[in-house]
């Protein structure tokens, strides 16, 4: 199984937390491959923090190119980088 771990920090934090959330999980569901999705928000903001840490696990690493090529993957990824300042992720292999 592969996990994606994506951090996320957003120009406007307090505008845009709340949303990008929202959009976030409303994949749950939509793509098949999507085997599991977790969002967290930062709760305790500093210069160097992320405001959001997007979870995602998908069954093999084709699972995962197929999910981030979905039609709805693309489309939340639009807005979240209309709103993103940078991001970091991590994507490894659970054993």
């Amino acid at each position: 199984m592969i996990a994606n771990n994506v951090l996320l920090k957003l120009k406007n934090p307090d505008k845009d937390v709340s949303e990008v959330h929202s959009l976030l999980l409303s994949m749950k569901g939509k793509i098949d491959v999507l085997l599991d999705i977790q969002v967290e928000e930062n709760i305790r903001p500093e210069d160097s923090a992320y405001d959001v840490l997007f979870i995602t696990k998908f069954a093999s690493m084709e699972d995962l190119d197929v999910y981030l090529a979905h039609p709805a993957h693309l489309e939340v990824s639009k807005f979240i980088g209309s709103v993103l300042d940078t991001l970091a992720s991590l994507c490894y292999e659970l054993k």
